[in-house]
């Protein structure tokens, strides 16, 4: 992209900026000058495990059919070669190569999440980020830099939408997939300052992208596999609103906050626009992002566990009379209603939904950490012995468990056995999360977990040393391209 096309509008003076927008002291003003000032070292030292682990979860995600098929669409555009789109055999433009990458690295469920706002970060700003910082081929602490700011954007435009005294995400109940919605305007953000936007210029490209941010979450409850496009979506929409701003479009100033911004249009009266600015650039709320150590929803992690303590006590699925998992009640919705429907889950993405099935998983034992990607095959999904399990476990709501969700997203498993034995095991705090953080070692274990059998060892071991070493890249240009082409044979989906 030529230095001359970039940001024409930085030469008009003042007042016709003023004019224009941007330069107001408004929400996105306060996001901008958050985007383009320092990260703390504290936050940046966490971004290349975040890269790592997005990078492995696409490469497993590679094979789907799902994956296959925006491979196709993004290839059939016919762009220039400036990113890399894993599995996708060739470079593409960088709008594509950040649509491929996000949705694959969304398709799993495997995406780290934030709480309490219970949105997916990383699986579009980590996309965003790399596919503009390989074509414009910027240092690693670049990248990093880009990521941090990113992700503090979406979640803190998360916590804009969580109500405190219901606890819970008033995206959410309004059946809106605050992941993509937030995380295309943290996108935007990454993507204009690894394109060397000023603060202004971050601020026109988030309240350009404020108009892309889109995404409901039917499928949740339903079906479908369109929630899988959704961070690839918010992935492009943030590196396009980038290039268009840098060419001279500009964004409403209040466009988060305004009557008809995205805050009155998603949330309305029930924003909560303090939870955005307080405390911006001093407290940095992308810390408190976690790690997912199961593919599956976040809700059933809990569960997970406390199925797989079970387990190593010695209990057997056949030893199951009855089991109840009690949960936080707004998470019921998602993995226990309609309970016919989770007792039978007809694939493995929508055992991931299944609060019956993930119960069923941790007491017949899995791989990974525990459960892992094998586990929800769409044939063991089908598995006559455990969906007989499965219409012996009831999912409810308990209120009390409410005293600490969404921070954590607590379970109870309380389970009879055939003998007339009653045993409970609850679980209040999430694996992978500040309190209970995956060691190196695991989050090591999980990548080459996801590139086994799609990746040469010595090629996985490469792009790990390559990504880990980012702070000290001087281009990161090139370092995902051995993940272009995989050697996976086709999977279904």
């Amino acid at each position: 992209m030529p230095q001359r096309d970039r940001w024409p509008w930085h030469e008009a003076d003042r007042s016709a900026r003023d004019e224009m927008g941007g330069i107001l002291s408004t929400t996105l003003s306060q996001l901008g000058a958050l985007a383009r000032g320092p990260v703390p070292e504290a936050v940046r030292a966490g971004i290349p495990s975040r890269v790592i682990d997005i990078a492995g979860i696409a490469v497993r995600a590679s094979p789907l059919d799902t994956s296959r098929a925006v491979v196709d669409f993004a290839a059939a555009q016919g762009t220039a070669a400036q990113a890399t789109a894993i599995g996708g055999g060739r470079a593409m433009s960088a709008a594509e190569a950040a649509f491929v990458n996000g949705v694959l690295a969304h398709s799993l469920d495997y995406d780290d999440t934030h709480l309490p706002s219970i949105l997916h970060p990383s699986a579009s700003v980590v996309p965003a980020s790399l596919a503009v910082a390989e074509w414009q081929g910027v240092p690693g602490t670049a990248l990093i830099d880009a990521v941090a700011v990113g992700l503090e954007v979406t979640v803190r435009l998360g916590m804009g939408g969580y109500d405190r005294q219901a606890r819970q995400s008033v995206y959410f109940e309004r059946g809106q997939h605050a992941t993509s919605i937030c995380g295309a305007v943290g996108s935007a953000a990454a993507a204009a300052r690894l394109l060397g936007a000023d603060a202004d210029g971050i601020a026109h490209t988030m309240g350009i992208a404020c108009s892309m941010a889109s995404g409901i979450i039917e499928a949740n409850r339903a079906g479908g596999t369109v929630k899988r496009l959704h961070c690839g979506w918010a992935a492009r929409a943030g590196v396009t609103a980038a290039q268009l701003a840098a060419r001279g479009f500009t964004g409403p100033p209040t466009a988060v906050e305004g009557r008809f911004g995205l805050f009155q249009a998603f949330l309305g009266d029930q924003a909560d626009l303090g939870a955005v600015t307080t405390d911006l650039g001093e407290r940095w709320e992308a810390e408190n992002i976690f790690y997912k150590p199961y593919p599956a929803n976040h809700f059933t992690h809990t569960g997970i566990d406390a199925a797989i303590a079970l387990r190593q006590k010695g209990i057997r699925p056949e030893d199951i009379a009855t089991a109840t998992l009690e949960v936080p009640p707004p998470t019921v919705r998602t993995i226990g209603e309609p309970i016919e429907t989770k007792r039978l889950p007809e694939t493995g993405y929508l055992a991931q939904f299944s609060g019956p099935y993930t119960i069923a998983a941790g007491l017949f034992g899995g791989g990974g950490l525990g459960v892992g990607l094998a586990d929800f095959s769409d044939a063991l999904a089908r598995d006559a012995a455990r969906r007989e399990l499965m219409g012996r476990v009831d999912v409810v709501g308990d209120p009390a468990l409410m005293a600490i969700y969404p921070c954590q997203l607590p379970a109870r498993l309380t389970v009879t056995t055939a003998s007339g034995h009653t045993l409970v095991q609850e679980v209040l705090t999430n694996r992978g999360g500040p309190d209970r953080p995956l060691s190196d070692d695991e989050l090591a274990a999980k990548y080459a977990d996801n590139t086994a059998g799609l990746v040469a060892d010595s090629v996985a071991r490469q792009t790990h040393e390559a990504l880990s070493g980012l702070a000290a890249a001087p281009c990161v240009t090139g370092l995902l391209a051995p993940l272009a082409v995989l050697e996976a044979e086709k999977v279904s989906s």
